[in-house]
């Protein structure tokens, strides 16, 4: 009887063991999340500082970037236009994800990007680059956030100023001094395309000095940020 009583309280005292490390383990969790609930509000009113690809790519060329943040305001309508009839035509029309590019997407297999600006968003602005299914993940966790607690205005704003438009020059500020030596509010229509034109591989492509695949595809970003502007696509972004 006295082992049967051992053996008892000590199963007692490893399942109250057990539960208190389940308990600290959903605290964690739970402050984790507040955590990055609050980083992604903070996000919708103040600039962010720097993005975690910002410090990775710092660290890989061993150099700082050249990043600089500009309101919307200051940036030439005729960017935010291009950016997104190159990027995400739908982009006033969607809740953060484009079901029909995902299914044309999967219709070409696979050899077509679906994201948009929205999720792209959510990659340079909270985490890593690279094709991993956390990142993925996490990218479709927090979108709908981002989409329930930002203005699509902002969502724009904060992508034209962290994305990447060459090795290490990110946001319109730095790309638009970097290639044509003015500020982005200057930015011609054909400039702007130029500039979206490289958005999917900037490593590869040059928006002042264009080959001519960037040439031919800018002239087709000109058509179609002009078609979005006429048919309404850019109406909640520029009001």
């Amino acid at each position: 009887m006295a082992k049967r009583a051992k053996t008892q309280t000590a199963k007692k005292r490893r399942g109250s063991r057990g539960g208190a490390l389940l308990r600290r383990g959903l605290r964690l969790l739970f402050l984790l999340v507040l955590l990055g609930l609050l980083w992604i509000l903070s996000y919708s009113v103040i600039a962010p500082w720097r993005t975690p690809y910002m410090l990775a790519e710092a660290i890989r060329h061993r150099e700082s970037v050249d990043y600089r943040w500009v309101p919307m305001e200051r940036i030439s309508p005729h960017l935010a236009r291009a950016v997104v009839a190159a990027e995400d035509a739908n982009f006033c029309r969607h809740w953060g994800f484009d079901l029909d590019a995902i299914r044309q997407a999967i219709a070409a297999g696979g050899s077509r990007g679906a994201s948009t600006i929205s999720q792209q968003t959510v990659k340079n602005a909270f985490l890593w680059h690279g094709r991993s299914w956390p990142r993925k993940a996490l990218e479709a966790l927090i979108t709908p956030v981002v989409e329930l607690t930002w203005s699509k205005r902002r969502i724009l704003e904060v992508y034209l100023n962290v994305a990447e438009f060459d090795t290490g020059v990110f946001g319109a500020e730095a790309a638009a001094r970097h290639y044509f030596g003015i500020g982005p509010e200057a930015l011609s229509a054909r400039q702007a395309a130029q500039l979206a034109a490289v958005l999917p591989a900037p490593k590869d492509r040059d928006a002042g000095n264009p080959g001519h695949f960037v040439r031919r595809r800018a002239a087709q970003i000109v058509d179609g940020a002009a078609t979005i502007a006429r048919d309404g696509r850019a109406a909640c972004f520029e009001h």
